[in-house]
């Protein structure tokens, strides 16, 4: 079973409310015209990406499309042209939507959620608290299937099913389908139809200067009354385009084959790479034309951040007094807290005695060990004797507020109790006896 960290404080600027989210984001993002574009660390392969589709087309348009303009009558030269840097600028906004927006990222808690309980399998000693734990694994239902989500130690929460942590942008998405270096970007919940989209019409730009550059050696072929492959020789580029479309398509054709693979069976790449529903029931699937619907006739959800807003500032969070205490703020500190597990320090104590009481500090210098096992009763009559012999109620370990003594309802009238069983018995223990000769 998975322990859970202590919450680590945030950033010293980063709850002061004069920083935006996107100036004090833990992710590995970056981030363009003041938040308003979100990419992610691997973000300078976009220009690769945009150089390996605009650069071609480019050549298309100067070598061949503005040789075919009077090779058609009508303007259906003209139109050849508009059609292949239209469809490219539409190819570069899908990419943009894609690489640039939130692909559907949770929100990092500040602190961890609440424990549920403890491990009682643990060996726990006399007088210590077990650790509180938070269950590494929760299962849900899903369309009537039980489904297990996964807790994530860095962003403190359990993530939603079909959500992953991306290791290479530091985030838990929704939906999470990959993280794609061409568009430097992860694939969610969020941008997933604007990638499968830029995907296919890639696919079709590639068909597209693909098939014009056989129809102008066509056109040489026929005009010159020669052989293709002197025709192709006149035209160097038309190979080189031909050469470059052929393998683009088989990549960008058979990305494009595989994602309507997995939409219609409402996979991602993720769980198809990882679960094999192939193996078992898949619980999201709801047919081959709600699979359709889903994705592309379904309203995408607002972010779930506001990257230009200011960052809200963070209350403090009390004490909690928990088992085990790793949900308070001051872990790994030394705690005067008996609720946290902390057994009495005697040797804090003795700066406040008096030196005619040195020796009740020698015959109560008990060690932690042994102190522990002693029954409440018995650590509640040192406490009275303590009291009565001088010691200063502010240096006491079992907690204190405003340098005066603190003791819960409980713990006061077990000490009442005790002491007037005491009384009406004639009788006292052993160290209030020593206490009295002292």
């Amino acid at each position: 079973m998975y322990v859970v960290p202590p919450p680590q404080r945030s950033d010293p600027g980063a709850g002061s409310g004069d920083l935006l989210v996107y100036q004090a984001w833990k992710g590995s993002n970056k981030f363009v015209l003041q938040g308003r574009f979100i990419f992610g660390p691997d973000a300078r392969s976009l220009a690769l990406t945009i150089f390996l589709i605009a650069a071609p087309v480019a050549v298309f348009c100067v070598y061949v499309a503005r040789k075919l303009i009077n090779d058609f009558s009508d303007h259906l030269g003209m139109t050849i042209m508009a059609i292949a840097i239209i469809f490219t600028i539409y190819v570069l906004v899908l990419l943009l939507l894609t690489s640039g927006r939130d692909p559907g990222i949770i929100p990092r808690n500040a602190h961890p959620p609440e424990p549920e309980g403890f491990d009682g399998s643990l060996d726990v000693g006399a007088g210590q608290t077990p650790q509180l734990r938070l269950p590494r694994i929760k299962e849900v239902e899903v369309n009537g299937m039980t489904v297990k989500v996964k807790y994530c130690d860095t962003c403190m929460l359990y993530r939603p099913p079909r959500c992953s942590h991306c290791s290479i942008c530091n985030n838990c998405v929704e939906r999470f389908d990959h993280h794609c270096p061409w568009v430097g970007q992860c694939i969610g919940l969020r941008n997933y139809r604007f990638f499968f989209m830029f995907v296919f019409s890639t696919t079709l730009l590639c068909i597209y200067v693909f098939a014009f550059c056989w129809v102008y050696i066509r056109r040489i072929m026929e005009s010159e009354e020669t052989t293709i492959w002197k025709a192709m020789i006149k035209t160097p580029a038309s190979i080189v385009l031909i050469i470059y479309t052929f393998i683009s398509m088989w990549f960008v054709g058979g990305l494009t084959a595989f994602h309507l693979y997995l939409i219609s069976t409402n996979q991602t790449t993720y769980e198809n790479f990882r679960y094999r529903y192939d193996r078992r029931a898949n619980p999201y699937n709801r047919g081959v034309i709600n699979n359709f619907l889903e994705i592309f006739f379904t309203s995408i959800p607002q972010s779930k951040n506001n990257f230009r807003e200011k960052v809200p500032l963070e209350p403090v969070l009390p004490v909690r007094s928990v088992g085990g205490g790793f949900m308070s703020p001051s872990m790994g500190k030394a705690v005067d807290d008996i609720e946290m597990g902390r057994k009495t320090v005697w040797a804090d104590m003795g700066t406040a005695l008096d030196p005619s009481e040195g020796q009740l500090n020698e015959r109560l210098a008990i060690k932690d060990g042994e102190f522990g096992e002693l029954s409440p009763e018995i650590r509640t009559t040192v406490d009275e004797t303590s009291d009565r012999g001088g010691i200063h109620p502010r240096r006491s370990s079992w907690g204190r507020k405003s340098g005066s003594w603190e003791m819960s309802p409980e713990v006061l009238a077990l000490a009442s109790r005790v002491g007037e069983s005491n009384r009406m018995g004639g009788g006292s223990s052993s160290l209030t006896t020593e206490n009295r000769h002292t």
